[in-house]
């Protein structure tokens, strides 16, 4: 009888710990990355705010994400601003009292990289007129212009041959495919159909003389 007279009060009986201990202290044994245990909130290590996040994106961020996307794949381009084209003035004098002389036409087109064939085409379509470049590579127009409609006109080809239409960078490449011309911009890469050159009104009165002077 007296090996079972035993002290039970200091066996002290295993204390079962809750399921929510449990997941806590296991928690706590996975460890952290992230000293004092805190982990950085959402855009805190200097990343977009939308990372990590399942959101619909607002209209602010998808267009600051096309912008950084432009910035990278173009350095050069300053996005946001719009880049000024500037153009020499053309260089206008009269010949005689029936013709204009365009003198800086093939410079002109060199700094616009077009054809002189194309912009001469432009030119006397918009001025209803015609023309031919002579042996100084001036352009003679037949009629009387002055400088200010050679402006507007040249205004018109660069805005509709030049400047992309999608970023209005200068800095383009105008192809020919088959009847059709196209302007490559080489900024930001985008390309469309340009519209062709229709020739406007020209007087024909001179022709019909001389098929008159012809004929008899």
């Amino acid at each position: 009888d007296d090996d079972l007279d035993l002290d039970l009060t200091k066996l002290k009986k295993k204390k079962k710990k809750k399921m929510a201990d449990v997941i806590d202290d296991d928690k706590e044994d996975e460890g952290s990355t992230f000293p004092n245990d805190e982990a950085p909130k959402i855009g805190s290590l200097g990343g977009p705010s939308w990372l990590g996040s399942e959101r619909d994106y607002t209209y602010d961020e998808l267009l600051s994400r096309v912008f950084d996307i432009m910035r990278e794949k173009n350095p050069d381009m300053v996005a946001g601003e719009k880049r000024r084209f500037v153009m020499r003035p053309p260089q206008v004098v009269r010949v005689g009292t029936k013709k204009t002389s365009f003198v800086n036409f093939a410079e002109i087109c060199k700094l616009l990289h077009r054809q002189p064939k194309h912009l001469l085409a432009f030119l006397l379509a918009e001025l209803g007129t015609s023309g031919s470049v002579d042996g100084n590579n001036q352009l003679i127009i037949k009629g009387r212009f002055q400088q200010k409609q050679i402006e507007n006109v040249l205004r018109r080809y660069i805005k509709e041959y030049v400047t992309c239409h999608t970023c209005r960078s200068p800095e383009t490449i105008l192809q020919k495919d088959t009847r059709l011309y196209f302007l490559q911009c080489e900024t930001c890469h985008s390309r469309c159909s340009v519209a062709s050159i229709k020739s406007g009104f020209q007087a024909v009165t001179g022709k019909r003389a001389a098929l008159r002077a012809k004929a008899t």
